[in-house]
């Protein structure tokens, strides 16, 4: 008998430390899903300056980034259906690293092609993580698409406010600074390696599940809601700092302003998926979402220079349930980790490309009209069409109105 309670007492531990380190291991690695583009603004000038780079050249870096999100989203379900969901995780952890590295090696060739890796291993991370979350966590999809978006944003928050500190305390360049995230991607790598290293899931058919999804209506709502929110995001991310500019607030105070607007969003993903996921239909937050997204626009739009941080701050909340409701509506309508897969490649696909046209769209409103009021009225009405998606992609699936196979896109999973 000691030795049977003692076996089962090492099986209890052991059950502990997998778990612990499955957490730990998808915690860190949401913090890897966005320094690799936040870090990269702030030592912009003297990545331009050392490498004789134009205006242009310089945002190509980001661009070049984003595009990628887009473009090659889909190689992340047949990667996951070939090789299996935690293992194609430690893969995008892996080129992450390999991608950063390659970046900050000096020559604009390397910047651009360490770019464009970095970008590819960040797409096949945002869509496997919702997967991840479903099947790891499949009685607990609010709490950990909390967690990780959290850790996106609050990754992206660290990348962008540490860079130049760090770059001064230790009297590093641009290359050094840049390559810091590597270590963070290496480090979540060793601790997912546990997981890689186990028989991987039943893949469930990427081919079959893109089928389903792309002939689910349901889809296109969540697609179009992904891509709705991410653009009315990147036009504040891109623009509201220049605004605030232009409207009398010093140039230290709007970049505080923008930081305002990170630090309220980290306090809706914490909070709004794990309500959110306990409803049945979502109708209510997405709703609620937008409306705060939309009076922060008319904050904004009316009286930018009054109380700049009021605005910031109900932008940063409305943004940030937004985007972790997005997250969370893509883990709850398909019924297994491998339609989650092929549902977050398709909207996060179409999502990236339409969000990359909003700050481009908006500058030539800008530029054209002479002022901020028909960009903001643009944004506004972003905004409007973003409730409206989110009406429908955030209601639950009436029985019988989806005619797809059972692995189509569902009403929660």
């Amino acid at each position: 008998m000691p030795v049977l309670w003692e076996s089962g007492a090492m099986t209890d531990r052991g059950l502990r430390l997998s778990r612990a380190l499955l957490i730990a291991g998808f915690v860190l690695a949401s913090l890897n899903l966005r320094p690799a583009l936040a870090g990269v603004s702030p030592v912009l000038s003297e990545i331009m300056a050392d490498l004789g780079l134009s205006a242009a050249g310089g945002g190509a870096i980001t661009t070049v980034m984003v595009v990628c999100l887009g473009v090659l989203a889909p190689l992340a379900p047949l990667l996951a259906r070939r090789f299996g969901l935690d293992r194609t995780l430690l893969a995008g952890l892996l080129i992450l690293a390999a991608g950063v590295a390659l970046r900050a090696a000096g020559s604009v060739p390397a910047l651009y092609a360490g770019a464009a890796v970095a970008g590819t291993a960040i797409a096949i991370m945002n869509v496997v993580m919702p997967a991840v979350v479903k099947q790891h966590f499949p009685s607990q999809v609010g709490l950990f698409t909390s967690v990780y978006v959290s850790g996106l944003v609050l990754g992206a928050a660290v990348a962008s406010g540490l860079a130049v500190p760090l770059e001064r305390a230790g009297g590093y360049g641009w290359r050094e600074v840049t390559a810091m995230a590597a270590v963070p991607a290496v480090a979540a790598a060793v601790l997912w390696l546990p997981q890689a290293l186990r028989r991987p899931a039943p893949g469930g058919g990427a081919p079959r599940s893109f089928r389903a999804v792309l002939g689910s209506r349901v889809t296109w709502a969540v697609t179009a809601y992904m891509g709705l929110q991410s653009l009315t995001f990147y036009i504040v991310l891109a623009w509201v700092p220049t605004i605030l500019r232009d409207a009398g607030l010093p140039a230290d105070q709007a970049g505080y302003m923008l930081g305002l607007t990170n630090l309220a969003q980290i306090a809706a993903t914490l909070t709004v998926p794990v309500l959110a996921g306990r409803a049945r239909s979502q109708v209510p937050h997405v709703t609620v979402a937008a409306l705060l997204t939309i009076v922060g626009y008319v904050g904004v739009l009316a009286a930018p220079a009054v109380v700049p941080w009021l605005w910031m701050i109900v932008l940063g909340l409305g943004q940030g349930a937004s985007i972790a409701l997005a997250l969370l509506i893509i883990a709850l309508r398909a019924p297994d980790p491998a339609s989650v897969t092929a549902l977050s490649a398709v909207a996060q696909s179409a999502g990236y490309v339409l969000a990359a046209l909003g700050p481009f769209l908006i500058g030539v409103l800008r530029e054209s009209s002479g002022g901020w009021t028909l960009p903001l009225l643009a944004g506004l009405g972003a905004c409007g069409l973003q409730l409206a998606a989110g009406f429908l992609a955030g209601r639950p699936v009436a029985a019988g109105a989806e005619r797809a196979r059972p692995a189509t896109v569902t009403e929660q999973g």
